[in-house]
């Protein structure tokens, strides 16, 4: 189930891959030369002859714009659409032809904060009250809840969204976070159906079924006209999450050289994903209807059906398959692409390596993800994996959707806190390899917990949105680290299921954070501070795992449970070795 394999082949081999990730080294003089003797030990290693990062990669890169913004509008679009303005109060519709005004004056009881009710109305004769002329309330009259109709003052959401369309407030509510809720349902849905997909018949059809689920649903949603019907809809829409993209992903990163694989993936995401992420909450301003906002995040989508004439299979799969002629047409392209060229002792080289590599697949298909539970130190190690796979997915989620709560304009701060991700993925690519993933995934999200809950602590505004922020900033980090750090220290034999196990803990786990960020309604501190706590306690929980940047990845269970026996606890990232050996 290599379509859950997020950002896991960042800096290294594509996970089970077998043996080291290089055959180059440079000389003294600064060139490039590749190892005479060096016999090929897997798809990386043939990088040398086809170019690691020519003008075939460069394309597939720029490819990824726009898979990139579908994974944005998939997963954010849902935000804009499901919101609710600050200010709403119950509609009499015996006082229609009062302006709003004296309406709301005359009907709705003051908080004792000086502020209208949202969910309560006085209980009187309204016919009674007009005809008697009175124009000022009694606070002495009776009141009830709301039923029926509500009015929203649109200033600081100026438009229709279903919620207010279908008055999701008061005891209604908590639609939006149940909406939010059945879309990530449809996420671990999605995540088994085009993981299997992606095994059995092929990455590019995962990944064009993927999108087209998301096309159609997503057009479906805006013709939605009830809670259940729009539910549904989240529901399909959620079968692309993640998948819209991460299959993508994977595969272009399966076809760039090691030494460009961290700067591919991370700037990915930093550059792409970010943008997409950053101008939805103006596409919804823009559009100002949240049916066509559904329709313009929607239809883009089905660009994907191109995706068989432009995106290559993935090599790795093919070579799995046995296919190894096809992976080879693929890898000669990109030979005759990049003005490159593979010598014919090279192929037979890789021909003999690619059915090794062939059938080193079929004895992973003897393992299972409970293999990952069977030996203390690999049951420990994911164990630790998967709960702190947890707390980062909750803790980013969380921020993602707690930004209406910091007291500023959604729309400005969600673009502002969405934009973190750039100097988020940049600053990871400069300091990844000397921190290490332990100190850097235990900083990061300790740094996240303790501004989320700085930011619990200050006044509701541009305080507690800046605090917040940081707070979002450092969360990126450790998340672009997470899978990463999984792939390193699980053993080959067991490496993509047991990141399939992670990732979609992780789908499972953010099921409740639309409940975490609703508790906001009660009091606004209440989301930050539990955010809070699971970043500490995540950061602590990475300090138990060794410390992988620099080491082989472990290929066998027994590899997987002696790793990193010897590590003291202040162990510092090693160097990494010349690989290029005979």
């Amino acid at each position: 189930m290599e379509s859950h394999e997020k950002r896991a082949v960042i800096g290294g081999a594509t996970p089970g891959d077998l043996g080291n990730v290089t055959s180059e080294e440079g000389d003294r003089n600064g060139k490039t030369e590749i190892c005479p003797a060096l016999k090929l030990k897997n798809l990386d290693d043939l990088f040398p002859y086809i170019g690691e990062f020519g003008w075939y990669q460069r394309i597939l890169f720029l490819l990824m714009i726009p898979y990139a913004s579908f994974f944005a509008f998939v997963y954010f679009a849902q935000i804009f659409m499901t919101i609710v303005p600050e200010h709403h109060w119950c509609y009499v519709e015996e006082l229609g032809e009062l302006s709003l005004e004296e309406r709301r004056h005359l009907s709705i009881p003051m908080t004792t904060d000086n502020k209208f009710e949202r969910c309560i109305v006085y209980d009187v004769n309204w016919t009674t009250v007009l005809q008697n002329g009175v124009r000022d309330p009694d606070t002495k009259w009776p009141t009830k809840k709301c039923a029926g109709k509500w009015e929203f003052n649109f200033t600081d959401v100026p438009y229709e969204t279903i919620a207010t369309e279908l008055n999701w407030v008061c005891d209604r509510d908590d639609y939006p976070a149940t909406a939010q809720a059945v879309f990530f349902c449809g996420g671990i849905v999605g995540g088994f159906l085009f993981g299997w997909i992606a095994d059995k018949y092929g990455r590019i059809p995962a990944l064009v079924g993927s999108n087209m689920a998301g096309f159609l649903a997503g057009v479906g949603t805006a013709f939605a006209d009830s809670f259940w019907s729009f539910c549904l809809c989240r529901f399909l829409v959620g079968l692309a999450y993640d998948n819209c993209f991460i299959i993508m992903y994977i595969v272009v990163i399966e076809y760039v050289g090691p030494k460009w694989r961290t700067f591919v993936a991370n700037m990915s995401i930093a550059v792409y994903f970010t943008l997409a992420a950053c101008i939805l909450p103006w596409i919804a301003l823009g559009v100002m209807d949240w049916r066509i906002y559904a329709l313009v995040t929607s239809v883009p989508l089905a660009l994907s059906i191109l995706t068989p004439w432009v995106v290559p299979e993935s090599a790795r799969w093919l070579i799995a398959q046995g296919r190894i002629d096809e992976a080879l047409k693929i890898l000669k392209k990109c030979e005759r692409i990049n003005g490159k060229k593979i010598p014919k002792e090279i192929i037979q080289n890789f021909r003999e390596t690619a059915i090794e590599i062939a059938k080193a697949e079929e004895e992973t298909k003897k393992y299972s993800a409970l293999d990952l539970f069977k030996t203390p130190r690999l049951r420990r190690h994911s164990l630790l994996l998967i709960v702190i796979w947890i707390t980062i997915a909750m803790v980013f989620d969380g921020h993602v959707r707690n930004v209406g709560s910091l007291g500023l304009d959604i729309f400005t701060t969600f673009s502002v806190a969405t934009a973190t991700e750039f100097p988020a993925d940049v600053l990871l690519i400069l300091i990844l390899d000397v921190v290490g993933r332990r100190w850097l995934s235990c900083s990061s999200m300790i740094l996240s917990g303790v501004f989320s809950l700085l930011a619990a602590a200050v006044p509701i505004g541009v305080p507690s949105a800046c605090l917040g922020i940081v707070g979002r900033f450092a969360v990126n980090i450790s998340y672009n680290i997470g899978m990463q750090y999984a792939a390193e220290l699980l053993p080959t034999v067991l490496r993509a299921q047991g990141l399939a196990t992670i990732h979609i803990t992780g789908y499972v786990a953010t099921i409740l954070v639309p409940y975490i960020v609703y508790l906001a309604t009660i009091k606004t501190y209440i989301p930050l501070i539990i955010l809070g706590t699971l970043g500490i306690f995540g950061g602590c929980l990475c300090l138990l795992l060794p410390e992988s940047t620099g080491k082989e990845m472990p290929q066998t269970i027994q590899e997987a449970e002696d790793y990193g026996r010897n590590q003291r606890f202040w162990e510092l990232p090693s160097r990494k070795k010349d690989i290029c050996t005979k």
